[in-house]
């Protein structure tokens, strides 16, 4: 029977698991044993009686776990003292894959299967399994209100008989996932809102959300078959650092979610538009732990820079950790769902298929991606 281990997490301050009591038994019915390590729901106040209670094995000993698993499902990479004790297990987690090569080859030494939740395609058949959208709209939810907590003063208009108070100025860099969702919800809590994406054909989204599309003429963009938003060149750069900075000085809070697929973040911000915003405004940099939109932020800390309170401590989603669960556990049996074989309850692992071609990073003893594989051999030129 095969059997599928869930860990707990040892990145700094995560309160996500992958894991949720209620999807235990989806996973039994597919015929597989679930095996978790013991506390694995903690941050979420969930015991293990609670995950023993829906079907499923508790390891006190993570070693233990470590050596029964045919799959390891975590949303982190796992610490490079746990890979060495694989042999020919499957890995699925997020790996961040662009920026680990060292990692990689450690799961080529130990024969492990990788596959990379942030490289799953984003095409129809993927939706019920994308975990970078499910967290990413999440994230978007989230820096609204970290701007919100450390603004002083209310984000809705206010009538009242001390007189009236003006909504506060929102403005959201990038309209992906992230950002539609942090505009819609900087909508609800009442501000008023504007937001730019260098793709012109979501303007449309952005108004529908009731927020105001800021209109820069950048000349020739567009976006991946993925959805990405293409690199922009250094003079379209200029432009839109240029037609948005009055924006930016105007915005009680700015909000940036440019993220490039496999690439540092644009720098959309520097010092000098920061110098121009309003004493007590704030940024909050969703791209600060992989290089930042903006420049002054830092990873993992809330920092002030002439007056303005820029946040970047990242893992965004995390600020919500019930609800991640819940979105990224769903996300994984869905994957695993997709790909398991209802007769021999056995992880199909066919590398012609579009979602698995894409996905799977090592196999094999060998990085088997090719995209991975192209990155890693320009990084070697």
């Amino acid at each position: 029977m095969l059997t599928i281990a869930f860990v707990k997490e040892s990145h700094p301050d995560e309160h996500r698991c992958a894991l949720m009591p209620s999807n235990i038994k989806a996973y039994k019915l597919k015929g597989v044993e679930v095996l978790i390590e013991s506390e694995l729901g903690k941050s979420l106040y969930l015991e293990d009686i609670d995950y023993q209670e829906a079907g499923a094995l508790v390891a006190k000993n993570r070693g233990d776990l470590l050596n029964r698993a045919d799959i390891i499902f975590s949303i982190h990479p796992l610490p490079i003292e746990d890979v060495k004790q694989l042999d020919n297990t499957t890995l699925i987690s997020f790996l961040d894959p662009f920026n680990n090569p060292e990692y990689l080859d450690l799961l080529n030494q130990q024969g492990v299967t990788s596959l990379s939740m942030e490289m799953i395609p984003r095409i129809s058949r993927c939706q019920k399994m994308d975990a970078l959208s499910s967290q990413a709209s999440l994230a978007g939810y989230a820096m609204v209100l970290k701007g919100m907590s450390h603004l002083n003063s209310v984000l809705p208009m206010m009538m009242t008989p001390a007189g009236t108070i003006k909504p506060a100025k929102v403005f959201v860099i990038g309209a992906g996932v992230a950002g539609l969702q942090a505009i819609a919800t900087a909508k609800r809590l009442g501000a008023a809102v504007t937001a730019f994406d260098t793709r012109a054909e979501v303007a449309e989204q952005v108004q529908s959300l009731g927020a105001k599309f800021l209109e820069i003429d950048l000349g020739e963009t567009g976006q991946t078959a993925q959805g990405y938003a293409l690199a922009l060149t250094p003079e379209q750069m200029q432009i839109q650092k240029e037609q948005q900075a009055k924006c930016i000085a105007d915005s009680d809070i700015v909000i940036t979610t440019a993220q490039l697929f496999g690439r540092k973040p644009p720098r959309l911000i520097d010092k000098e538009t920061v110098s121009q915003m309003r004493p007590g405004s704030v940024i909050v940099d969703m791209a600060a732990e992989s290089g930042g939109n903006v420049e002054g932020s830092v990873a993992g800390e809330i920092v002030e820079f002439d007056g303005v309170t820029i946040v970047g401590t990242g893992n965004w989603s995390n600020d919500v950790a019930k609800n991640a669960s819940q979105m990224y556990a769903n996300n994984l049996f869905n994957l695993f769902s997709e790909f398991c074989n209802e007769e021999t309850g056995e992880f199909s692992l066919d590398l012609t298929d579009e979602i698995l071609e894409k996905s799977v990073i090592t196999h094999g003893g060998k990085t088997v991606n090719a995209m991975i594989i192209q990155h890693l051999q320009k990084g070697a030129q």
